[in-house]
């Protein structure tokens, strides 16, 4: 398998082309580097491929916030201005006056 260049960008917000949540990326993985249970475990209609980069995202949908795993071909760019709403964002980022977030130089305390 050949590793793409990701095409979003750590403290983007995006959000998932067919579940209704979204989330700013925390972390970038070249590829599917999660297990192979976890990847059989979505539905063959919808399994992404592997060959593709892979973002965590500090994610957020109408009742909750988490982490997520998602492919680069499933997400799509945020562009509602919104914050972020789940708790770590603000101890891993700073808004930006674009609305965007930029990842925090030092550790807050």
């Amino acid at each position: 398998m050949k590793a793409r260049t990701a095409k979003y960008a750590i403290g983007q917000i995006v959000k998932h082309r067919i579940y209704p949540f979204r989330g700013v990326i925390f972390d970038v993985d070249p590829q599917f580097a999660n297990t192979e249970e976890w990847w059989r475990s979505i539905p063959e209609e919808v399994r992404p491929s592997k060959d593709q980069p892979f973002y965590h995202l500090l994610a957020e949908n109408a009742e909750t916030e988490y982490t997520a795993y998602v492919s680069e071909q499933n997400l799509l760019p945020d562009t509602s201005g919104e914050p972020v709403r789940h708790p770590q964002v603000d101890e891993m980022f700073e808004r930006t006056e674009g609305g965007g977030y930029q990842a925090r130089n030092t550790p807050r305390h």
